[in-house]
């Protein structure tokens, strides 16, 4: 008995760390509305949940302490890897909210972003709220969960710790998450452009008029009218993509 109550222990703390320390850098679970004794209830009740699930897939108890401290090291640093995976893909939608607000003219509008714990763009806030909600309301949080589980046959404890593909991989996710969500933002880029040329062809017909009182009420009521009509598209699209990068770990 005593044997297996350690045995069970051991297979319960390697679960947890890995899943703990992704909930600690999950989108939504890492928000600061969400303290972090919450967040460890969170990981330890969804530690009992997936343990006789992914228990199969953990190595055997060793007899040395040092490996076991090292499979304890090796769970943090890839429940690390994961959640900061996650970020990153989230990031590209802040960055398109950021091109938004700049081209809407809220540059200077300043909010607190729960998602990031930091004062954001006004545009960027909301887009971070918004997608936050459909997060949980269309259950992608359960792909996340989904691929927290499939990364115990992709990163075992028992192997070294990869951080020459780890580095690379997260390299080229910080890259395709900034390629992304400039595309996500074109257009406003393409508004901006449009816009200020615009403005600039008026200023050269009409010297008398004064273009500055006309161009910004114009700028916030075009950019808002903008938003309305892309910001459906905007999150269909984010969607998509967020999946199709958790899709690596599930596949």
């Amino acid at each position: 008995m005593t044997e297996l109550l350690h045995t069970d222990l051991y297979t319960y703390m390697l679960v947890f760390l890995r899943l703990g320390t992704v909930f600690m850098l999950m989108p939504g679970f890492a928000a600061s509305y969400v303290n972090n004794q919450v967040r460890l209830i969170l990981a330890l009740a969804v530690t009992i949940v997936l343990h006789p699930i992914i228990s199969p897939l953990l190595p055997a108890q060793p007899t040395s302490f040092a490996v076991e401290l090292q499979y304890m090291i090796n769970e943090i640093s890839i429940g690390l890897f994961l959640g900061i995976i996650m970020q990153i893909l989230f990031f590209a939608l802040n960055f398109a909210g950021s091109i938004a607000s700049q081209a809407i003219g809220f540059a200077n509008a300043q909010l607190f972003d729960p998602a990031f714990q930091g004062q954001s763009m006004l545009i960027e806030s909301f887009f971070s709220v918004v997608a936050l909600t459909f997060i949980f309301v269309t259950d992608i949080h359960h792909l996340m969960l989904g691929s927290l589980v499939d990364s115990y046959q992709l990163f075992s404890a028992t192997q070294p710790i990869m951080w020459s593909d780890m580095t690379e991989n997260l390299s080229q996710t910080i890259t395709q998450s900034f390629t992304f969500g400039f595309k996500l933002g074109s257009p406003f880029i393409a508004f901006t452009i449009i816009f200020y040329s615009c403005m600039g062809l008026v200023s050269r017909l009409m010297p008398q008029l004064n273009i500055f009182f006309l161009s910004l009420p114009l700028q916030i009521y075009l950019g808002l009218g903008l938003l309305f009509l892309t910001i459906p598209v905007i999150m269909t699209l984010f969607f998509r993509y967020y999946g199709e990068g958790l899709q690596f770990f599930i596949e």
